[in-house]
């Protein structure tokens, strides 16, 4: 069972030629919304990748609720473990340019208030995958992170956004997974050593024992374990979208080492499903199912 703890959210998307800069206006082509949130797009991935899902968390009594759940509830996600409150549903306010890039800001509402009390709604036990990420409050990551491994429950953290004050608690989790710009900033606050981005993700993985995974775009995904340092290159795509392209790759990640894959083989699966990922518009919509995924990685072969 992957165990997903984290967030849900709507997403309002609007389509520009290009990103604006501080203060400027610029003419969009086409709004959208679709379900999103950091957590929910996991979820939805670990899904589609083929694991059976839990997810908790929380929404609002509003009208963006549904919307926000309906991709999971058609992916027979179990529901179970996500509250109501009275704050609003989680909402991404999204701008993709038209060359793939994005820019984000995301307002919280009820996902401020999944707290370390909900966590026993997760049902941990032996042998589960905790998922978890940072649109939560920290308080309720570390404490997932602490009864997970009580549970003897294997924990992959998606150490984003970037929060420094999380910085203490990643030695927790058994895979951290950040992309280059995220693992440089938390680098910094870890004060770790090394002349390189390799040799610093050595240098965390050699003190925390744990494996680190940095994504890198288009140059495909490094990790770090106590032991080795592995390269898996990324399926070559000219990206429609990149918004989600990193939960799906949490997503796929984790059902991989549910199923029992090789720590290499589930950063191949994962990061080719990150891949295609970019080649539609929106989060949850692009996210691809393990058929397409498969396909791909055979046809690289």
């Amino acid at each position: 069972m992957i165990v997903v703890v984290g967030s849900i959210n709507l997403d309002l998307i609007a389509n520009v030629d290009r990103l604006p800069s501080p203060g400027e206006t610029v003419s969009g082509s086409g709004f959208t919304t679709a379900p999103g949130g950091k957590g929910a797009n996991q979820a939805l991935a670990a899904a589609r990748a083929g694991a059976p899902v839990r997810m908790v968390g929380a929404v609002g009594k509003d009208n963006f609720a549904s919307e926000a759940l309906a991709l999971l509830r058609d992916a027979k996600v179990d529901l179970s473990g996500v509250g109501e409150t009275f704050a609003s549903t989680g909402t991404a306010l999204i701008m993709v340019a038209d060359d793939g890039e994005n820019i984000i800001a995301v307002v919280a509402g009820a996902n401020a208030s999944v707290v370390p009390g909900d966590l026993s709604k997760a049902f941990l036990k032996k042998g589960d995958v905790v998922l978890l990420q940072h649109e939560i409050p920290l308080a309720t990551v570390e404490a997932a992170l602490d009864q997970a491994r009580a549970a003897g429950a294997i924990t992959v953290l998606n150490a984003a956004p970037f929060h420094a004050e999380a910085a203490g608690f990643l030695g927790k989790a058994d895979y951290v997974v950040a992309n280059e710009t995220e693992f440089d900033l938390y680098g910094e606050a870890l004060a770790l050593s090394g002349r390189d981005r390799p040799a610093r993700m050595r240098d965390f993985a050699g003190k925390t024992g744990r494996t680190i995974v940095v994504t890198l775009g288009g140059d495909g995904m490094m990790a770090a374990t106590p032991s080795d340092l592995l390269t898996v290159p990324a399926l070559k795509v000219t990206p429609v979208d990149t918004v989600g392209a990193g939960d799906t790759f949490c997503g796929y990640f984790a059902a991989g080492l549910s199923s029992g894959l090789t720590l290499e083989q589930a950063l191949a699966r994962a990061g080719a499903a990150g891949s295609l990922a970019c080649l539609k518009p929106g989060a949850q919509p692009a996210i691809p199912l393990a058929r397409d995924v498969d396909k791909a990685l055979q046809e690289t072969r």
